[in-house]
């Protein structure tokens, strides 16, 4: 099996990154501008193997499995499709020639960087490179990537990194300079259900169900598919919002919807934090139900604070959630308030789509959708979540005609 099965959507990046790694090993090199497309993109034809990568595309489209993939193939010997150990290898994140660089806060630390840099450092010592994999490369602050930034400038001769970032205006215009840049495009609502039916063995029709919901976002259609209790929240989520009467139902709307965000982010790191726990305290030796003894307990509040931190990613990403699936909500009432009833993606609220279009124009419904990206960049920003939702909400008030 390659490594590549796994991918879906892509078939054009899944080319090039294959050709590279066909070329491999050859010296590093940085890239070039006949080695570019339209647009600063690799092309298959003149595709050689390169010191640094950026993929870049839509939350979603598949960048760190496409990442992933790329290392297995680079630390197989001498086959562009990657050979099963490898593979395992790197599944499991314990291949000795590959780093992963990825953060469950909000932010990548200076300390992990400084870290990945100097284990770039190493010689490679099973397979024909040091891969680094940066997930999420757009979360590190501007004296953070600079630390990356004189890693790419001085690449040892046989270490490949390999970014991923939603764009590369996400990222310094040095670093951008000094990688070849794969843009890849949202895969379609059948390659995602395929996916899911043949990876996870999820039910045809609640592969295609989920798959339109999460707008082609790979991996939350595949929470969508595996999680029944996921759905019900993204349900209550959209009929809490069309159930918007007056200020004062906007304001409980935005408690219940940041209620939801936060059962959804339990549901997802609960089970985590107790494997991540459960499994420290056996590497220490400590039996179940035994009290830790006060030397390990520094370690078991490293892991907790770790758990914390990423609790607090976890809210916020479930907060993002539900403002794209309200995006998706208003977007199909104008959709029927334009009278493109076939094209609404949450089909099975259609009845009450139909509703909520005679209750306002197609501009305030429009005005709706900005306030909700203004939403996203407010809380992005470090405001407050419940004020950004109760000020976004108000926009949403309808009386039905």
């Amino acid at each position: 099996m390659a490594v590549w099965d796994n991918l879906t959507g892509q078939a054009d990046a899944i080319a090039i990154f294959r050709a590279a790694a066909q070329r491999a090993p050859s010296p590093a090199t940085t890239g070039s501008a006949d080695a570019r497309g339209p647009g600063g993109a690799a092309t298959v034809e003149s595709t050689s193997m390169t010191h640094a990568w950026l993929i870049t595309g839509p939350p979603g489209s598949g960048r760190s499995n496409l990442a992933f993939a790329f290392a297995a193939a680079l630390l197989s010997p001498g086959t562009p499709d990657g050979d099963l150990a490898a593979a395992r290898q790197v599944d499991a994140r314990t291949h000795p020639d590959l780093t992963v660089l990825t953060t469950e806060g909000v932010i990548i630390k200076m300390e992990s960087v400084k870290e990945a840099v100097a284990r770039s450092q190493y010689s490679p010592s099973v397979g024909r490179y040091r891969v680094v994999v940066v997930e999420d490369a757009d979360r590190m602050v501007e004296r953070t990537s600079n630390v990356l930034l004189k890693a790419l400038e001085e690449p040892p001769e046989r270490t490949v990194w390999i970014l991923c970032a939603p764009s590369e205006a996400d990222l310094l215009p040095t670093i951008r300079s000094r990688v070849r840049t794969v843009r890849l495009r949202v895969p379609s609502v059948a390659d995602v259900a395929d996916l899911l039916v043949r990876q996870n063995g999820v039910d045809p029709v609640i592969a295609e169900l989920s798959a339109r919901l999460a707008q082609s976002h790979i991996g939350m259609a595949r929470r969508l598919a595996t999680n029944a209790d996921a759905r019900a929240r993204r349900e209550e989520t959209l009929r809490t919002a069309l159930g918007i009467r007056s200020v004062s139902s906007a304001v409980n709307a935005a408690a219940r919807l940041l209620a939801i965000a936060g059962d959804d982010a339990k549901a997802i790191t609960i089970e985590l934090d107790a494997a991540e726990r459960d499994g420290m305290l056996r590497s220490l030796g400590v039996e179940a139900g035994q009290s830790v003894p006060p030397g390990l307990r520094s370690q078991i509040k490293a892991l907790e604070d770790d758990q914390k931190r990423r609790a607090v990613r976890s809210l916020r990403d479930g907060i993002d959630r539900i403002l794209v699936d309200l995006a998706s909500l208003y977007r199909d009432v104008c959709m029927v308030q334009l009278g493109r009833d076939q094209a609404v993606i949450n089909l099975e609220l259609l009845a009450e789509l139909r509703t909520a279009s005679t209750a306002s124009a197609p501009a305030a419904t429009v005005a709706t959708m900005d306030a909700i990206a203004v939403a996203r960049q407010r809380i992005q920003g470090n405001v407050a979540p419940a004020l950004a939702l109760e000020a976004m909400l108000v926009s949403a008030i309808r009386r039905p005609q």
